[in-house]
């Protein structure tokens, strides 16, 4: 069964990667190997309703990161309809490429430890849009955005899903993760950086005419942003004060944006207002990219039903035994497969009277699997989401970015295990 299971997955993830050699989407290579898990597990279990309890569990915490998404997408979106990325825009004067890719670096990793690594790609991607007309420039500053939002939520409690499930397990503290990993996760941007920085050359190409297609009122245009950028602020304040999942804080955001853009539109024509609503923004947003991460999730939560996972941490504690090189393999593996179900078998494997809270081993996973899945696009719900958005292929980020990101995630770990 596990071995049916394994090559599924392996069949369906290698689908995903030649998306453009055999012309089929990525999403349906996701949705399909993700269903045909679950079917090869449930048919050679006795229990099926166990089997199927576990998939509602896991469709709970999937559901919660797709609403999350749908929301956050829709968000930018509704931004992007009033013209609201323009504030951002017209303060970024440089065409400078190495200068802009400084800019754009350091800005997404400070915004990541804020809002977190997935929220920050997507508002970072579509700011992208509106300052580089390049597919090919704007293709490789979105690359050097997935590093930089997964280093930025490396050492923030609220920046990456795995950092908060630390800090809610127990395993960290807020103050301490931000002392000990903020170091070693800006060398792991800034080495990125120095090594493209070197090799960038020219200026990158605005897109024609950008300042004459404003659609929207100044007013209307600052109302929205600082609104969308509020509710993407809130999500953390909301889940510490109610302790319910970030969705619920930026649907509750979604919800009080719709009905603030319904009443300023009010009284406009139909025609007038329809591309600035709400409900135009949810038919506008890269819906094939949501059913794909789906996909994946699905995917994943079957190798971690099936403890697939928790046997491959097991056999890496037995055959290896170092620590840091366990630690680093996790990372490397965090590349392939998601980093959420990974720390979840580590959070299972090692309890606190083993390795107490704020211990080296804590610590070092949450840079690890924070950082490593930049290695891949499909590594991280920061690269889903970027792919996702601009449709990079898998063997282009290989090529172009994967060699920086390995660099800066090695140079990031040699400096926290050294200090």
């Amino acid at each position: 069964m596990e071995f049916g299971i394994l090559i599924t997955f392996i069949l369906g993830y290698l689908a995903i990667t030649l998306e453009h050699k055999i012309r089929v989407d990525k999403a349906a290579s996701a949705l399909v190997s993700g269903v045909l898990c679950w079917v090869i597990y449930i048919t050679n279990q006795p229990d099926k309703h166990a089997v199927t309890h576990q998939l509602m569990e896991h469709l709970g915490d999937i559901a919660g990161i797709l609403f999350f998404l749908l929301s956050a997408m829709t968000i930018v979106e509704l931004i992007d309809a009033h013209d609201g990325f323009q504030i951002i825009t017209e303060r970024i004067s440089t065409q400078n490429a190495v200068k802009l890719l400084w800019i754009i670096g350091i800005l997404t990793f400070f915004l990541s430890a804020v809002l977190d690594n997935l929220t920050t790609t997507i508002v970072i991607v579509s700011l992208l849009r509106k300052i580089i007309a390049d597919r090919e420039q704007r293709l490789f500053f979105a690359g050097i955005t997935v590093i930089a939002a997964n280093a930025g939520g490396a050492w923030s409690p609220l920046g990456d899903v795995t950092t908060t499930m630390l800090w809610i397990g127990g395993q960290i503290t807020p103050i301490n993760i931000i002392t000990k990993l903020f170091f070693p996760s800006l060398i792991c941007l800034l080495v990125p950086l120095i090594f493209v920085s070197r090799q960038l050359k020219g200026n990158i190409l605005p897109p024609v005419q950008a300042a004459q297609t404003l659609t929207s009122t100044p007013f209307n245009r600052k109302l929205v942003f600082f609104l969308g950028l509020g509710v993407l602020l809130f999500v953390p304040v909301f889940k510490t004060l109610t302790h319910l999942p970030p969705f619920m804080a930026i649907l509750l955001g979604l919800g009080v944006i719709w009905i603030i853009t319904e009443m300023v539109h009010s009284e406009k024509d139909k025609e007038d207002k329809d591309f600035l609503t709400v409900v135009y923004a949810l038919r506008k947003i890269d819906t094939p990219s949501i059913l794909f991460f789906l996909g994946i999730l699905i995917s994943i939560s079957a190798l971690e039903s099936t403890g697939l996972l928790k046997s491959a941490a097991v056999w890496l504690t037995q055959n290896i035994g170092n620590e840091s090189i366990i630690v680093l393999s996790i990372g490397l593996l965090s590349a392939v497969v998601d980093n959420v179900p990974l720390v979840a078998a580590s959070q299972g494997m090692y309890d606190l009277t083993q390795y107490p809270p704020d211990h080296f081993f804590w610590e070092f996973i949450a840079y690890c699997t924070g950082t490593g899945g930049s290695i891949l696009i499909i590594g991280s719900a920061a690269g889903v989401a970027a792919m996702g958005m601009e449709r990079i292929d898998f063997f282009w980020y290989l090529k172009r970015i994967s060699l920086l990101a390995l660099l800066g995630y090695f140079a990031g770990a040699m400096v926290y295990i050294l200090f």
